[in-house]
């Protein structure tokens, strides 16, 4: 299986966001022609939220056999169901609730009032996550996983100076005191992400230019997170122009 990181910029967020959504698409038709079903992780955020959006906006959409896509999180603030800031919350109204895909192929972190406790429901998600796997695999095959990437080179709820490289065999921590708000959360760990066949990043704005540079650059992970993320067989970063503001030249792809 081959294995490739690709930089692809893009002019503006508006063709970014068309871009993601588009390559989707196409993507996950040529998977549910290979495969009886197919698992995806979505990520919230701004850039995620419009990508989520555009797919459902998009005339090609009903192309896709959403009966046969699973939809799982990399990560989730561990607040109330129905919490506009949860991430789940905020991937329905963009997307989910205009698929045919059936609730029991929808899968959302725990809430916090409907666990006692946030290590729980780290538990409860490892243990869904372990039901959908194959030949003893304790997660499923992660065909595609969508992550954003914070200023301070955050991805899902993996924080710079977390020690997120630390040996494991958890799949899903909870995570406390967060850098940013709210201070609970629940995230997948790397090496669960790093499963993921493809990992598809998008990241617009000056402010995430440092953070991707870094990565580009070889940082440690453990103070750059999203400088550890590699797909099984590729990686992508969807970039928009400012953004790209620190990527060297010879790292950015001219065609997908």
């Amino acid at each position: 299986m081959t294995n490739e990181r690709r930089v692809l910029v893009h002019p503006d967020n508006a063709a970014l966001i068309g871009s993601v959504a588009a390559r989707f698409i196409t993507k996950m038709i040529d998977l549910l022609d290979e495969f009886d079903d197919a698992h995806v992780v979505l990520t919230g955020g701004t850039v995620g939220g419009a990508i989520q959006k555009a797919v459902k906006e998009s005339p090609a959409r009903d192309s896709v056999d959403w009966t046969r896509v699973h939809f799982w999180w990399g990560d989730e603030r561990f607040v109330p169901a129905g919490d506009p800031d949860r991430n789940d919350v905020q991937a329905r109204e963009a997307l989910l609730d205009a698929l045919p895909t059936p609730a029991e192929n929808i899968h959302p972190f725990p809430a916090s009032d409907e666990v006692e406790s946030i290590e729980e429901a780290a538990r409860i998600y490892s243990d869904l996550l372990k039901e959908h796997g194959r030949d003893g695999a304790d997660h499923p095959r992660f065909d595609i996983t969508f992550l954003g990437v914070g200023p301070d080179g955050h991805i899902a709820s993996l924080f710079p100076d977390r020690d997120i490289t630390a040996p494991t065999t958890a799949t899903v921590i909870p995570v406390h005191n967060a850098p940013k708000p709210p201070p609970e959360r629940l995230s997948l760990t790397l090496p669960v992400i790093n499963s993921s066949i493809r990992i598809w990043m998008a990241l617009a704005g000056a402010d995430k230019a440092p953070a991707l540079g870094l990565a580009l650059a070889g940082a440690s992970a453990n103070d750059v997170p999203v400088a550890g993320v590699q797909g099984r067989r590729r990686t992508v970063f969807f970039v928009e122009q400012a953004a790209a503001a620190q990527v060297p030249e010879n790292l950015i792809a001219s065609t997908y």
